[in-house]
Order: structure tokens, then sequence, then C-alpha cells
């Protein structure tokens, strides 16, 4: 069988296409007998390592020849232009696109085309496709990469979908069921349980264990996990012992998962409340070099909760705020916006806190106008909120997901004649088509590359909300 790439020397294709000078900027390509001319700069964007950019690497004058599909490699042409790919690209397959751009060794600039967390339009989603998992168990845990792949974890498995949500596979873990994943790669994650010792790294491709990490209190107990985190640099987890009598957080190095440092370590006597309460979820915020961790307990005086902002350079605690009133039923930070987010587990109510203004009393705002608790109910308990971009999106009863969003809002002149905009306002709205509204109660929210990914109570699949002008 002939090489897809050859030289071309038909001599009646020449009067038509001429080899062109290959001191020339412009470069001609036959495509399955399809005549396409462009620049050695346009080339150039594929990649040193691709196909393409030995076009103009050779010094013969031939028009080289790939035996491939002219419509396709008109799109690719196209994507190498302009970053994007046409309008015409909906005629096309997409598995058809992501096999071509696998053969020129472009797939990563179809990725960012096609899955680009800037193309996220937060008004204009809308739920696009239902992916089924295998098995009885719902969703417990989900975790996406910046492109848009997610990993679900559903009882003992872990089921995963490329950026394109084309490919799918699922693994078998040593757990009986996984609370807490995380992805580290687009191939690996870490999983952990609360009932079930040490925190594993996965290879998502095979389903084999890379490593296993643990912690041990003064007993030795074994320890099981409560949150995971990660930074650029570590990765973060939150563990408590198997009788309960003690917990940590652990920071490791990402890349050897060698133990860098212990943060936060509780061992606990009577009826210390505080210090009983592991770290159920872990941030870390960028942008101020912190590591967030907050947790919650219900006792017989109601919900109470912390949330702690760690230095994991020196193990001092930066900044902390005890939730006795209306704690947390989840929260969420968004840097974009420098602020924390809660909902109320007795209201319901969202609130927000300045990460500029901590530290200066009660930082909760109130977002929106009071609810009624009726009969006590605690109103906001299972509710989820989460933050991707300059939006804030929380659940509510009967399966409905708002968007919360700032808006700017005139405060007095300046002496100048200017405005002031120090007083921040944010307005809501609901999610969806009315066809979209409702179902079961939402168990997780997550964002990966342009796409909004739901879970629903007792749902053997996870809903996938685009914006409608996407391209496929």
């Amino acid at each position: 069988m002939p090489p897809p790439f050859s030289g071309s020397t038909c001599s009646s294709s020449d009067l038509i296409h001429p080899p062109l000078n290959p001191e020339s900027n412009i470069v001609a390509i036959n495509v399955g007998g399809h005549f396409f001319q462009t620049t050695k700069q346009t080339l150039a964007l594929a990649g040193s390592k691709s196909l393409l950019s030995t076009l103009f690497d050779s010094s013969q004058s031939d028009v080289p020849f790939i035996d491939r599909d002219p419509d396709l490699f008109s799109l690719i042409l196209s994507l190498l232009r302009t970053g994007y790919l046409p309008s015409k690209a909906k005629a096309f397959d997409l598995q058809d696109l992501i096999s071509e751009s696998q053969f020129y060794g472009i797939e990563s600039l179809l990725i960012n085309s096609l899955s680009n967390p800037s193309q996220f339009e937060a008004f204009n989603l809308e739920k696009s496709l239902i992916l089924p998992l295998n098995g009885r168990d719902p969703p417990a845990a989900i975790t996406t990469t910046p492109f848009g792949s997610v990993h679900v974890a559903h009882g003992g498995k872990i089921t995963s979908f490329d950026w394109s949500l084309q490919r799918k596979t699922t693994i078998l873990t040593q757990f009986s069921a996984i609370d807490s994943l995380l992805a580290l790669s687009p191939s690996v994650a870490a999983a952990g349980a609360t009932d079930f010792s040490g925190l594993q790294v996965l290879d998502l491709d095979t389903g084999h264990v890379r490593t296993i990490l643990n912690w041990e209190n003064v007993t030795r107990s074994s320890s099981t996990v409560q949150a995971i985190g990660a930074s650029s640099q570590f990765l973060f987890t939150s563990f408590e012992s198997g009788r309960r009598n003690s917990n940590s957080i652990m920071i490791y190095d990402l890349q050897t998962f060698s133990p860098v440092n212990e943060i936060g370590h509780n061992e606990i006597f009577g009826a210390d409340i505080d210090s009983a309460i592991p770290a159920t979820m872990l941030n870390w915020v960028a942008g101020y070099n912190l590591l967030m961790a907050s947790g919650s307990h219900s006792g017989p005086s109601g919900v109470q909760g912390n949330i702690k902002f760690w230095d994991i350079r020196t193990g001092n605690i930066a900044w902390e705020l005890k939730e006795k009133v209306d704690c947390f039923s989840d929260m969420t930070i968004s840097e974009n916006l420098s602020a924390i987010f809660k909902i109320g587990v007795s209201s319901g109510e969202v609130y927000s806190a300045d990460l500029r203004k901590l530290g200066d009393g009660n930082p909760w705002i109130l977002l929106g106008d009071r609810m009624k608790v009726v009969n006590g109910k605690k109103a906001g308990a299972g509710g989820k909120i989460e933050s991707y971009g300059n939006q804030v999106f929380c659940s509510r009863e009967g399966g409905i997901i708002e968007l919360w969003s700032e808006v700017a809002v005139e405060n007095g002149g300046s002496k100048e004649g200017g405005l002031r905009l120090e007083e921040r306002v944010f307005r809501k709205n609901v999610m969806g088509r009315v066809k979209d509204l409702g179902g079961g109660r939402v168990t997780k929210l997550a964002f990966g590359g342009n796409k909004m990914f739901v879970t629903r109570k007792d749902q053997q699949s996870v809903e996938v909300w685009q914006s409608t002008n996407k391209v496929f």
C-alpha cells in the first residue's frame, strides 16, 4: 500500500497546478485529488510534530499528495487559519473530524476550538445530552478537566467520557462506594471513600492503582478520605481516623506523591466539637496562595461548621470563620468574583462574603429576597452551589437551577462627577428552557470546558448542558 503522503509528479495536474517555487511563502497541497493553497505560516500553526509541518521542510518542488478526504481537510485548514471551525462543520460527523485531526496531529487545536472554557456562555445553556452510566448506582462524585472531559463515580466504578463525550470507558475500583473524586489529568484521578481506608491514585484508562496514600494518627488506626483538592504543585487530602477521634490535612507533591507537610492535625478529646469537624471541602485559592478547608457537623444544637484559610507554607490559619447561625449546606469560592458563596442550611438563602473584606465581623451578605422558613424546615438542606467563570449556580427544590450574576449598580457620584461602583449586587435567573426545568433533586454540579454537568437523585446518568450556538 502506498504511503498516504508522497510526492506527486502528474504532468497533467502540473499544467493546471504547476509546482511552486520552494523559496515561495505559498505552498500547494494535493489532498485526495483536490488542490489547496496556503502559506507556510498557516501550516506552522499545526506545530512542529504535526504531519503538516513537514510539507515545507523538504526542498522538493513537487506538490505533495495526501491520500485523505479533501472536504475534511478544508475544515482542518480553516481551523489552522482562524482557530475555529467554520459553520459548515455542522454537516460532518464529529468523530470523523476527531480522527482527521489525530491523523494530522492537531487534535489539541480541535479541542481548543470546540471545548474552550472561554466559550462558556452561562445565559445560553440548554440541556443537550444525557450520558448513561452502567449499573444501578447513581452518581456519587463527579470531576472534570479544563477542556471538558468528565469522570463519574457510581458505586465502586468510575466511568469516564473524553472531551468530545464520544468515547466512554468504565473501570472497577477496590472501593465498594466512592465518595471523593478529583481529576489530576485527563487519564489520572485521585479517589477516596468515607468507609474504606486510603487515598488511591488511579489510571482511568486501565484501572491500575498507581499509588495508595495513607495517614495514621497517634494510635496508628486506619483513616478514610473526607475531601480531595489540588493546586498546580500539590495534592491535598483531608483524612479522618476510622474511630473518628482525629483528623488531618495532608499535603503531597503532585508529581511524586511524596508527603510535603501536614496541617490541621486534631486529636479529639471529650466534647471538643470544633476539632471533631474534619474538612469535607478543600479548595485551592491561587490568587491568595491559601487553601480553603471547610466542614460542618449536625448535632443536638443544630448544624455547626467552620471555614479556614490555611497558609500551607507555615501551617498557620490566615483567617477563620465559625458557622453557628444558618451554617452552610454547601459552599463554593470564586476567584473571578473575589468571593465565597454559600447556601444557608436553615434558610435556603444564598449568601456571599467578599474575600477582600474578610475579618470585618460577620462577612455574609444576603443575595436576593429573604425566604420564609416553613415549620422550621431546613430549606437549604441538600442544596448545591458551584461557581464557574463569573457566575454562580445554585440548585433549588424541584430540580431547578438558578444562575447568579453580578451587576454594576450606580452608588452616587464623586466630586468629579464620576460614578462609584462600591456596592456589589447580584441578580438571579432560572436556567434552561421550560422543558429543561424540574426533574429530580440535583446532587452534583460540575463544569469543564464550555459545558455544565448535572446529576440528580436516583438517576443513573449525567446531564450535559451546552450553549445553543455550539458547532456540534
